[in-house]
């Protein structure tokens, strides 16, 4: 099972997330593009830090939005966000080739990831952007949703994403961020659903019902208080439950 954290969120003198320490526990590093998050800067030392560790470096694309950290829907036109979308891996992939990687993977961000989860326009372009410029780049994301159907039907391998601290509506879809409930704070409650995830393929919904979370990949926020505590108590209880955190790609 892989475990994935986003990083590389801060920007210029303001920093994010503590990226050094959860590198030492994650297998694959979401790294910001510098659109809704992360400058050159915090682009290279978040390769640098991966390369050194062995952790896969994904492209976590997201609108142009550095104000609204990425989470305010923007309604873009398909040549300009499968445009941009190669710009930001084309950013991120040269600070990896410079640690002799690459890029082994793309992840949507924030509004961008849900407005690809359900519409076809903005997913379509993503898929388009990604077949243009690296067809055997994975597509992380939800499983089910409209993103990850057109990229299946492009060829491109989709590697099925849950999240471990946020909690889930019936319909396995996320609660709002926006609900006081989105997120799941306790690191040892977090770390059961992680165990969970892996190992019986579920999760718990908000109103307990039970839902398939087919999933390959479990997604810690680096932004999220707590989150160096909430990825050594997962990955410890991955480990005692017999699942070695390993990079899918």
């Amino acid at each position: 099972m892989d475990l994935n954290a986003d990083l590389g969120e801060g920007f210029g003198s303001w920093r994010l997330g503590d990226d050094h320490a959860l590198l030492d526990l994650i297998s694959s590093a979401n790294v910001a593009c510098g659109f809704h998050a992360g400058d050159a800067a915090t682009m290279h030392r978040v390769c640098a830090g991966a390369a050194e560790r062995g952790v896969a470096v994904g492209a976590q694309v997201g609108y142009r939005d550095l104000a609204g950290f990425g989470r305010r829907h923007i309604a873009y036109d398909f040549a300009e966000l499968r445009d941009e979308t190669i710009y930001q891996l084309g950013a991120l992939d040269a600070f990896c080739r410079l640690y002799r990687s690459r890029v082994r993977y793309l992840k949507p961000h924030g509004a961008l990831y849900h407005a690809a989860a359900r519409g076809e326009g903005q997913a379509a372009a993503l898929v388009a952007a990604i077949s243009g410029y690296d067809h055997e780049l994975p597509v992380l994301c939800q499983p089910g949703t409209v993103l990850a159907q057109l990229a299946a039907g492009a060829g491109l391998r989709v590697v099925a994403e849950g999240f471990a601290d946020r909690n889930y509506l019936p319909n396995g879809t996320l609660v709002p961020r926006s609900s006081p409930d989105a997120l799941v704070t306790d690191p040892e409650q977090v770390a059961v659903r992680a165990v969970r995830m892996a190992v019986e393929r579920t999760l718990v919904a908000v109103d307990g019902t039970v839902i398939p979370a087919p999933v390959e990949s479990i997604c810690l926020h680096g932004d999220t208080p707590g989150a160096v505590r909430c990825a050594e108590l997962v990955r410890a209880a991955l480990i005692d439950a017999g699942v070695t955190p390993t990079p899918f790609a």
